[in-house]
């Protein structure tokens, strides 16, 4: 158990050293999880509401502070190039990403076209039933892209892994409220990237 705890430090201080620098990214990683944490509780009573306000508030917002505002060149506080932190990313690095999200985008499409999706619905018309069969289709779309990810792990990596990178996805809206709420606060005093000191050396 220690040594999953262990991990799951490295893989959490990787991901935030590496990848959120950007404040901005980092203010948008806060709301992504404040809404994370809505969805969270919808998901018992809501689950389509729940995905619904998952991808288009909480994933939406995350993944554009990471395309838009993230530096994307070389890195020289970690003295890596972004190449490099393409290749070593455990999760989902942003080519993964784009795959991911075309997928998602995909999914109204495929109800605008046909909104039985081949005969899995009944064909009901109205704004509310296809917002809500994209919700379904949407949160399949996560739990899918979660279990896939931490399964192809467990042949790239190893078992711990996987179950540390899943550990860490689930409980990441947690852990970023803590690490990024001073980050709105830092933004407002026109610092636009995290001082280096504060990327050399992990949190306690």
């Amino acid at each position: 158990m220690q040594d999953f705890f262990k991990q799951l430090k490295i893989q959490r201080w990787d991901d935030h050293r590496y990848y959120h620098h950007s404040r901005i990214n980092q203010s948008l990683h806060l709301l992504s999880a404040i809404s994370f944490l809505v969805a969270y509780a919808l998901l018992f009573k809501d689950p389509a509401l729940a995905a619904l306000v998952a991808w288009l508030v909480s994933m939406t917002s995350r993944q554009a502070g990471h395309f838009f505002f993230e530096p994307l060149g070389y890195d020289h506080v970690n003295k890596a190039t972004h190449e490099y932190k393409e290749e070593i990313k455990v999760g989902y690095n942003l080519q993964r990403k784009v795959v991911l999200l075309a997928i998602w985008a995909a999914a109204p499409v495929m109800l605008w076209i046909d909104p039985t999706l081949f005969g899995y619905y009944e064909a009901t018309a109205g704004i509310e039933a296809f917002m809500r069969h994209t919700g379904e289709l949407w949160l399949a779309v996560g739990v899918g892209g979660l279990l896939f990810r931490t399964v192809h792990l467990f042949f790239i990596k190893d078992v711990m892994s996987g179950l540390v990178w899943m550990t860490k996805i689930l409980t990441d809206p947690f852990h970023d409220i803590k690490l990024y709420y001073k980050a709105p606060l830092a933004l407002l005093r026109g610092e636009l990237i995290e001082p280096r000191g504060n990327m050399d050396h992990a949190p306690t």
